[in-house]
């Protein structure tokens, strides 16, 4: 996994929206952690995994990793908040053994946790955890890598278009 790239890209797109709409002088910590908050419950609800009253299906993959991906965004942007973006990531792909309505709560628990101590410890607990839940819906480190690089184009097109 690429990390060093992705934080780069999250850094520029950071700094391009920060600088367009004037906020550079704002801390945006707390609205990032909410905007990963609702992107999580975004994605929970494309998973459908809590969902035991329905027999519809999830989503499609590629809405699930583009989900997935909007909160990688997140995730990125807050470790730049936190000044982590050149710390070495080397976080296994393996299996929480959980499963994946486990994995959310656990993502939320790890989440609340990063915005009160805000340490590099639980910021690498956060993402770790997070690329777990992507391994548990079945997604490569390739697919997310290529799904992040597309995002991350969507969203300076969408900056360019006042979204």
């Amino acid at each position: 996994m690429q990390f060093e790239k992705l934080f780069r890209m999250q850094q520029a797109l950071d700094q391009h929206i920060e600088e367009k709409h004037e906020l550079q002088d704002e801390d945006l910590f707390n609205r990032k952690v909410l905007a990963l908050l609702v992107e999580l419950g975004e994605l929970a609800n494309e998973t459908r995994c809590f969902k035991f009253w329905s027999i519809k299906p999830s989503s499609e993959k590629d809405v699930i990793l583009e989900e997935f991906v909007d909160g990688v965004h997140f995730i990125l942007s807050l470790g730049i908040e936190c000044g982590y973006q050149d710390l070495h990531y080397s976080l296994t792909n393996e299996p929480s053994g959980l499963t994946v309505s486990e994995q959310f709560l656990l993502i939320y628990e790890k989440v609340n946790i990063f915005k009160n101590t805000k340490s590099n410890v639980d910021f690498k607990k956060l993402l770790e955890t997070y690329i777990q839940l992507g391994t548990l819906l079945g997604i490569t480190y390739e697919e997310l890598e290529k799904a992040y690089f597309e995002k991350n184009e969507v969203n300076y097109q969408r900056q360019q278009n006042n979204y």
